[in-house]
């Protein structure tokens, strides 16, 4: 695939949870296709449907109903095992709590995906670790763990930690949701440097100055899509 083709489709994809005896329906019938290469918002208010949006598209639930077709595949009737491989292997997960190991330093929690699947002897990992953490700005910080780093710091080692497996799409919920505003703005700054160079992201958010910053902007209301904006 070249950058422009479609990347994510899905159609008409619900999503329904049985709560005691009560059906909860956060999506209820959602189209969109994502095109490799672009920089995307999904933006709405809490119990939108957002997150359980992203949930679906980075393959960690199923859809109830509808089609969910990625890198022109069929993914919606994946069991977990299948769900697992693909989202090893497209998919790169930045969090709004970053999620990093306390007492591991910046090189062995970007180190810790590779570790997954046919791991790669432990020089190669390191080196391809270091990588990253250069390509995020951080090469002066690789021996430093999350309590010795800013917020923003601890947020660039995430991200690192997503690149790290060369994924097709990352995926970022919140990103600067735990971050001040020069943080934020930072972070945001490297998602278009990151985009500029070919890597297709979808940021999730509430906020609709976050949302801005990238090139389309999705909004999510009540588990369906009211329009999307470039």
């Amino acid at each position: 695939m070249t950058a422009g083709e479609e990347l994510i489709v899905l159609e008409d994809v619900t999503k329904t949870y049985r709560l005691g005896e009560v059906d909860v329906r956060p999506l209820r019938g959602v189209s969109v296709s994502i095109r490799r290469g672009e920089l995307v918002a999904i933006q709405g208010a809490s119990g939108s449907g957002k997150t359980t949006l992203l949930n679906l598209v980075g393959c960690l639930d199923r859809p109830s109903s509808g089609r969910y077709t990625l890198l022109g595949r069929d993914v919606s009737g994946l069991d977990k095992d299948e769900l697992a491989r693909v989202r090893h292997e497209t998919f790169g997960f930045v969090f709004q709590n970053f999620c990093l190991l306390g007492r591991a330093s910046a090189l062995e929690n970007v180190e810790l995906p590779l570790l997954y699947g046919d791991a790669p002897p432990r020089r190669q990992r390191l080196a391809r670790a270091a990588e990253m953490l250069e390509r995020v700005g951080l090469g002066d910080r690789m021996t430093h763990n999350p309590g010795q780093l800013s917020g923003g710091q601890q947020q660039r080692v995430a991200i690192a930690r997503a690149l790290v497996t060369h994924p097709s799409v990352l995926l970022a919920d919140e990103p600067t949701g735990n971050l001040d505003t020069r943080a934020g703005a930072d972070i945001l700054e490297l998602f278009l440097k990151l985009n500029a160079e070919g890597l297709t992201i979808i940021v999730v958010t509430h906020d609709p100055a976050v949302a801005a910053k990238t090139r389309r902007v999705i909004l999510v209301s009540d588990g369906l899509i009211l329009g999307a904006a470039a």
